[in-house]
């Protein structure tokens, strides 16, 4: 197998570590990588789009699994998929669409693998509605340390413990996935401004109930009345008689754009308070106060951010921290709070959003919980920025909240059990399945998991 020692870092270039880069191409391949495993473990990893060190190793493996990318099956009827982990939700949507057929989840990049979206438990702009994404997986194979190949069904407890367990029970070698029916690759979009970010709450609260999806773009810069403003994009699919004559013609394809790649190289300071204070000042006033029946094509509506190749280098050689906790419904006093606190200290962030979650899901380690999700990208040479973010951690334990670990690079351990009630059970399965710890990663040092 091809193997080089490299640096591997996630999506937010921070905290680098050198591990040995396996790539299997068959599934023998990824038995004989396991069984070879020296004393560091090794983790699995997708395209990367982790944002901390989930899918690093430091002196160990990490398998790339890109390599197994087979679609093994499709049932047109009945709506479902059998293939490789290493299938990207692009590539799937590439197949799928022009079949009638859509994931029932996707998170801001297509750019994901169907192992990494089982093993984060990835949600959407459709939680409130369809839950995280391992709430469609009807089994998987799962490549245990022992190096057998286990079939494993929702509702047990290793489905449980892998489903959000960021690779730490084993390699997922394939899924079967139940997919969404939509009748055309078009999106019908409602926009609308919210003033502050009461009234933010207080128009999902309302009327998400009509929308499948819904997300709300916080501006974290505004102060004084105005904090919390925000722009909520809402929609569905798009019906085929909502489309133009002209788009009928072939109202299932999957078109995507790209613009140029951001420069490997980018200064420092570029996304200063400054220029992120203008541009959301722009981006607010350019949105319209009300819109509704906007067709947008599904690229532009769920993931803008990948038509800009390496977007993350904008934010210079130190990357960024991406922060997104969760509280639950009756907690809204917290998520103010929060807001307010990242609006005085004038954190530069342009990427912020906040959404509804819907229930709960059965994963031990699933983020989702119901109530609010913020997330938002801060630039990690910030000054201060870890002591801030440490204040915050504790704010959101002592709510009952929790932080997303598929975003996490910075978070302490002594908050995780108080974050994620299931931590000792998955720990106790973890050490039963794999009492020599053949699966370990930067974050599961990190947070002794």
């Amino acid at each position: 197998m091809p193997a080089d020692t490299v640096s591997v870092t996630g999506w937010g270039r921070t905290a680098p570590s050198a591990a040995r880069l396996v790539r299997p191409r068959t599934f023998e391949e990824a038995a004989l990588a396991v069984r070879g495993c020296g004393a560091r473990g090794g983790i699995a990893r997708g395209l990367g789009r982790a944002y901390g060190d989930a899918a690093q190793n430091a002196g160990g493996e990490v398998f790339d699994m890109t390599g197994l990318d087979r679609i093994h099956a499709i049932d047109a009827d009945g709506g479902t998929v059998l293939c490789d982990a290493g299938v990207s939700l692009h590539r799937l949507m590439e197949v799928l669409l022009p079949l009638g057929w859509f994931v029932p989840v996707t998170p801001g990049t297509r750019y994901v693998t169907v192992g990494g979206a089982i093993g984060a438990d990835i949600h959407g702009k459709n939680h409130h509605v369809s839950g995280s994404f391992s709430r469609h997986v009807l089994s998987l194979e799962l490549l245990t340390a022992d190096g057998q190949v286990r079939t494993v069904a929702p509702g047990t407890p290793l489905f449980e413990a892998t489903a959000g367990g960021m690779g730490l029970t084993g390699v997922i070698l394939t899924a079967t996935v139940r997919l969404q029916p939509v009748r055309t690759s078009w999106m019908s979009v409602d926009t609308e401004r919210a003033s502050d970010l009461d009234d933010l709450m207080a128009r999902l609260a309302d009327t998400d109930h009509r929308y499948r999806y819904s997300v709300a773009w916080i501006d974290l810069l505004a102060r004084g009345r105005a904090t919390g403003r925000a722009v909520l994009t809402r929609g569905d699919h798009a019906p085929l008689d909502a489309l133009p004559r002209s788009a009928r013609r072939e109202p299932l394809s999957f078109r995507t754009s790209r613009l140029p790649a951001a420069p490997s190289f980018v200064p420092e300071g570029l996304l200063s308070r400054t220029t992120v204070g203008l541009f959301n000042e722009l981006w607010f006033r350019k949105a319209p106060r009300s819109r509704t029946g906007q067709l947008q094509r599904i690229p532009a509506f769920f993931h803008p951010l990948d038509g800009v190749p390496h977007w993350n280098r904008i934010y210079g050689r130190g990357g960024f921290v991406q922060y997104q906790f969760v509280v639950g419904h009756g907690r809204e006093d917290t998520l103010r709070r929060i807001v307010r606190r990242i609006s005085q200290r004038r954190c530069p962030s342009f990427l912020a959003v906040l959404k509804r979650f819907g229930d709960a899901d059965p994963g031990w380690l699933s983020f989702p919980v119901p109530g609010w999700t913020l997330a938002l990208d801060i630039p990690a040479s910030l000054p201060g920025l870890g002591a801030f973010l440490d204040e915050l951690d504790e704010e959101v334990a002592a709510a009952g909240g929790r932080v997303y670990l598929a975003k996490d690079s910075r978070l302490r351990p002594e908050l995780l059990a108080a974050m994620y009630p299931r931590l000792d059970d998955f720990r106790a399965l973890r050490a039963e399945l794999d009492p020599r710890g053949v699966f370990t990663s930067d974050l599961s040092r990190r947070l002794r998991l």
